[in-house]
């Protein structure tokens, strides 16, 4: 009886051996082999998902070259001259111009130019005036359907009175100049 009880105390001694080799061994097992493999699969399907992304902007960006290329001529044709004088007064006509069609009172505008590149310069121009919401709506308008390269940058309106009828606006617009060099 006592040599069976120790042969059962022994058998359960390699039990226990094996049953913690084995989980020492899977535990290695799964930080040295299984998570890595784990980590390196997922890294490898989001780059498959970006790189399959960017293929498909490229392929998109192909498609619509034609017509990319027609908008780039199109703003090249209508940039503003280059002579900041000549610049300056087309915006300023277009101005005038707009505030006779929509019947706004201009106050004040404030032109400055930007350096920003070789290739190209901008002009600011900060307008602040007073006018109905039919009017700064047309100037508005007026403006967006010009073929001048202005881009609408900012815009606030308040109203002056109780009834919200007369309205202040401050807008600020800038148009671009492309320097010879930048024309291609």
């Amino acid at each position: 009886m006592e040599e069976e009880e120790k042969l059962k105390t022994k058998n359960r001694q390699q039990l226990l051996t094996i049953l913690a080799l084995s989980t020492i061994g899977l535990f290695v097992a799964d930080r040295l082999i299984i998570t890595p493999l784990t980590d390196a699969w997922t890294a490898r399907s989001k780059r498959i998902k970006d790189l399959q992304q960017k293929v498909t902007d490229g392929k998109n960006i192909i498609d619509r070259e034609r017509a990319l290329r027609a908008r780039w001529e199109q703003m090249q044709k209508n940039a503003l001259p280059t002579t900041l004088p000549s610049a300056e007064e087309q915006v300023m006509n277009a101005f005038d111009s707009w505030r006779n069609q929509s019947g706004l009172n201009i106050n004040s505008i404030s032109p400055q130019w930007k350096h920003d590149d070789t290739n190209f310069m901008t002009l600011q121009c900060r307008i602040e005036g007073l006018g109905s919401m039919k009017s700064v709506t047309r100037f508005l308008y007026e403006m967006e359907k010009s073929p001048i390269p202005l881009r609408l940058e900012n815009l606030e309106i308040a109203s002056k009175d109780n009834e919200g009828q007369l309205l202040t606006f401050g807008l600020s617009v800038s148009g671009l100049v492309l320097m010879e060099e930048g024309k291609q």
